[in-house]
């Protein structure tokens, strides 16, 4: 099942066990334009209130970057400050689809993760990653800052880690560094066997109490009920800060190079 939005997809298959695959895929390192980011979140949602479906791995196509963020080419658009917070509301919906989902979700990073990618490998439940999974939050790099994703990843890993990739926005932190501090539950060095042992896990869970599994769920994102409102006044936080001159020529900058 699949929908093509501007030269990407978001495809999904539910096996007959109850395993379902989410797939998103663009051509460009995985970078999402909005509307990409929309079928994703709608997705998550549509595949977690299926009765069929008892766990979901999360992945994306190719063997380099797992996720880009959101598209660049829309950025360097934006000049009015609904269009915005519309922009940087993508990937808060995906993130608080993936909270608010019913199924516990396994995320598979095969490589880098910037930005909203880096969000999104922290909104799922359990995830597994390869040794090319380096991750950076590469916002402030441009005049903004992580502030949509920052929820999601401090939860994750910490404020202190949370803050030295923000501060740090041009750094790229080794997928080791990312297991230790609770991002990736493992690294493996091939992708191969990364795939081995999400098959593994998902199997185990796809046999588990689904009432069980659900509550679980509801006990670890204790906390976050607010999300829906915090992320889309963090996503008016960014929305703001693009349009001042500042931004703008650090994106032009960052356009040459």
């Amino acid at each position: 099942m699949s929908e093509a939005v501007e030269q990407g997809n978001v495809e999904f298959t539910i096996n007959e066990k109850g395993i379902a695959i989410i797939e998103f895929f663009h051509p460009l390192s995985n970078s999402l334009p909005g509307k990409i980011l929309n079928k994703l979140a709608n997705t998550i949602t549509e595949v977690g209130n299926n009765d069929d479906t008892k766990v979901i791995i999360l992945k994306s196509k190719g063997d380099r970057a797992f996720c880009a963020g959101a598209s660049f080419d829309e950025l360097i658009s934006i000049n009015d400050l609904a269009t915005g917070k519309e922009f940087f509301s993508g990937f808060a919906k995906v993130i608080n689809s993936a909270r608010k989902c019913p199924k516990l979700i396994i995320g598979r990073v095969q490589g880098k993760a910037v930005g909203g990618g880096v969000g999104m490998a922290s909104a799922v439940d359990f995830c597994y990653a390869t040794k090319f999974a380096s991750v950076k939050l590469s916002e402030l790099a441009v005049g903004i800052g992580p502030f949509v994703v920052g929820p999601a990843v401090e939860r994750k890993v910490g404020t202190s880690a949370m803050s030295m990739m923000a501060i740090n926005a041009t750094e790229w932190y080794p997928a080791e560094w990312a297991r230790e501090k609770g991002l990736y539950a493992d690294v493996f060095d091939s992708i191969e066997e990364m795939d081995a042992s999400i098959d593994t896990l998902a199997n185990k869970l796809a046999a588990s109490n689904p009432q069980a599994m659900s509550m679980l769920k509801k006990v670890f994102w204790e906390g976050t009920e607010n999300w829906d409102t915090l992320l889309l006044e963090r996503a008016a936080m960014s929305g703001e800060l693009v349009l001042s001159d500042f931004t703008r020529n650090a994106i032009n900058a960052f356009k040459k190079k």
